[in-house]
């Protein structure tokens, strides 16, 4: 096997890995457009790292974390239903990063990498960086585990439970920003809320508790990008989108065996 596509195994595995049990609350939480809304966001940290002279997954962080804020402190106001606020922050974030890159007009900026990914342009810097992030972002996510589930469950609940809620909340964010900036590299910004969904969506058709969704999330997600590479050597597709058509079809195949299960059981 070449190095180099030892190397896009390695950081899809490792992005799928921590992206499965976080892909399983988006999903329990119908956090879908939440995370969407993140991943376009991206494109104006992009455009910032490149202004600042600053590193570009530096800047997509606090791009997404800047958004997540806001989106907690609008939340607060109840002037406007979650999704209106999404689709403004979504929409005018991702706008305003074209904007941004179209004035700079002395950078060569390759979109479609960012918007689709380059997953087979990943260097060992890169897999360091996916790794540590990655499991820092699983060892935060076991801290807040326990409150998640029973914001999950009942949020009023929780709260009077003594659950902080509001920080909870923050720090799930914060995660989710986290990741979306190391998965960026792999299927892109258009793409990456798709590895967060799709696999946990799988999951949810054979797992019968949280933990259980959570730890097939991963592996279905590692699966998916295994056969996502070998479809964009095979076929010479682009890895990104290979990635994310592989995994649709493993929740395809979930769907359809479905009948076989509830009769099994």
């Amino acid at each position: 096997m070449d190095s180099f596509i030892l190397r896009a195994l390695v950081a899809g595995a490792g992005i799928a890995a921590c992206m499965g049990p976080l892909g399983a609350f988006i999903v329990w939480r119908r956090m879908a457009y939440f995370g969407d809304s993140l991943a376009h966001s991206a494109l104006l940290g992009v455009a910032l790292g490149f202004l600042l002279g600053i590193n570009v997954s530096l800047g997509i962080v606090a791009t997404c974390v800047t958004l997540a804020v806001a989106l907690v402190v609008l939340r607060q106001q109840r002037g406007l239903a979650d999704d209106t606020l999404l689709g403004i922050l979504s929409h005018s974030s991702l706008s305003l990063g074209l904007v941004v890159i179209a004035f700079m007009e002395t950078l060569r900026v390759d979109l479609v990498s960012y918007l689709f990914g380059d997953i087979l342009a990943v260097g060992m810097v890169d897999i360091y960086i996916i790794f540590a992030c990655g499991t820092a972002a699983i060892g935060l996510l076991a801290v807040l585990w326990r409150p998640l589930l029973s914001i999950t469950v009942h949020e009023d609940l929780a709260r009077v439970e003594g659950v902080p809620v509001l920080r909870t909340q923050i720090a799930f964010m914060l995660l989710i920003a986290i990741v979306i900036a190391l998965a960026m590299k792999v299927v892109g910004i258009l793409l990456v809320t798709s590895l967060l969904i799709i696999p946990a969506a799988t999951a949810r058709q054979f797992a019968r508790t949280p933990l259980q969704m959570g730890i097939l999330a991963s592996l279905i997600g590692c699966l998916a990008v295994g056969l996502g590479l070998q479809g964009s050597l095979v076929w010479d597709l682009p890895s990104g989108p290979a990635i994310v058509v592989a995994a649709a079809v493993l929740f395809c195949v979930s769907l359809a065996t479905r009948p076989g299960r509830i009769w099994l059981r």
